[in-house]
């Protein structure tokens, strides 16, 4: 049974409520700016192929600017308990959200880039209470959901060095300080690399990693190539298609403060440089709910945290890393249609220790957004055996 302080958060100085109030004046702001906004002249029938569409993209604005309602999704995020606490210098930003199941497992969901808390809001009631949602009360967790430093209301106030290892060292401290000795953690995109650096640093009660990608490449070994199936030939190819468009990960690695000006002062940028990644670069568009998109981007907006949160693909690319060996955690690893797919060999050499691997025809690299329906028995099943 896990031990956890189902009180803590109200005793400790160091943790403090939190509640989402958006000033009615930064919304109003908001509108102005997307009303002024002054449009690229694209060149006819360039659809997606230098970029986002331009028709897909002044169609979503005027949907953000004259129909989309802040105020109904702050609400639904406030009918969740959130906190704030201060861990290694940096705020961080958390919903706590206790299963009424007094044995249910705690688990931490750590959203991706350019995703938020927003990401996981199909899943909290079917994780938290499973009873209440036609399910098995025994798979019930205590969710941990924190905003990633420089995220969100984590906030835009972020010092240097926060990369991918320093964050899982500050969810371990948040979880410790929760109350729980033990634990397990899921993600995807960034939420997959902090869930396995969890994996690689092996904090005491740490009992499993779920993610949705496993980072694991071809090492330039070409024994490692030999074999390989036809199905792991596409994969390698589907990747190399994505670096190829990928221009967001070379650009937030070297220049993110460039790059922030325009995000943090034009809200039809901000929206052009989400909605791609949400859009799988126009290979998948519309999978994601346009309200929960709408919210993710205007999260990032209101807190404007464009330039601390692409800060982290620069601190991952020049922190200097201490040598690892593999993670050696219990891993789940469940594959999505319209993801990157890791190839399990490259994986199984990088992650010694997988005991769960599921794969989906559908669903993107937002899994818990547009599939929640296989995302989440997929994560009781992975964490059933740790109960």
């Amino acid at each position: 049974m896990t031990t956890v302080n189902p009180n803590c958060y109200e005793v400790s100085e160091a943790i403090h409520p939190f509640h989402i109030a958006v000033p009615q004046d930064d919304l109003d702001d908001l509108r102005y700016r997307l009303s002024r906004t002054r449009w690229p002249e694209a060149m006819n029938g360039a659809g997606w192929k230098y970029g986002i569409s331009l028709d897909y993209i002044k169609e979503l604005a005027s949907y953000w600017q004259n129909e989309y309602d802040w105020r109904k999704y702050e609400a639904q995020l406030n009918e969740y308990p959130q906190f704030t606490t201060t861990i290694d210098g940096a705020q961080i930003h958390f919903m706590h959200v206790r299963s009424p199941e007094p044995d249910a497992f705690p688990l931490l969901l750590t959203h991706a880039w350019p995703s938020s808390i927003v990401e996981f809001l199909e899943l909290i009631g079917p994780l938290s209470d499973p009873r209440s949602h036609g399910g098995d009360p025994a798979n019930a967790f205590h969710l941990v959901i924190p905003s990633v430093p420089g995220f969100g209301f984590s906030g835009p106030a972020l010092g240097s060095g926060w990369n991918i290892a320093r964050i899982a060292k500050a969810w371990d401290t948040l979880m410790k300080r929760l109350g729980y000795t033990e634990y397990g953690s899921h993600g995807s995109d960034c939420g997959a690399l902090v869930s396995r650096e969890l994996g690689i640093q092996k904090p005491e009660g740490l009992r499993g990693i779920h993610v949705l990608q496993l980072f694991s490449f071809p090492s330039g070994d070409p024994a490692e190539m030999a074999g390989l199936s036809e199905e792991d030939q596409k994969r390698l190819q589907f990747l190399a298609n994505f670096h190829e468009r990928a221009g967001f990960n070379s650009i937030q690695s070297t220049r993110p403060q460039t790059l922030s000006y325009g995000l943090a002062d034009s809200p039809a940028g901000q929206l052009s440089w989400i909605a791609e990644l949400f859009n799988g670069f126009g290979d998948h568009v519309d999978f994601i709910d346009r309200d929960a998109l709408l919210t993710n981007v205007t999260l990032y907006w209101l807190t404007n945290t464009a330039e601390s949160s692409a800060r982290l693909y620069y601190e991952n690319a020049h922190q200097q890393q201490e040598p690892q060996g593999p993670n050696t955690t219990p891993t789940g690893v469940a594959l999505f249609g319209d993801d990157f797919k890791s190839i399990k060999r490259f994986a199984e050499r990088d992650n010694t220790n997988i005991v769960h691997w599921s794969e989906f025809e559908r669903g993107t690299h937002f899994a818990a957004m547009d599939a929640p329906d296989l995302l989440i028995p997929d994560i009781q099943s992975f964490f059933r055996r740790y109960r």
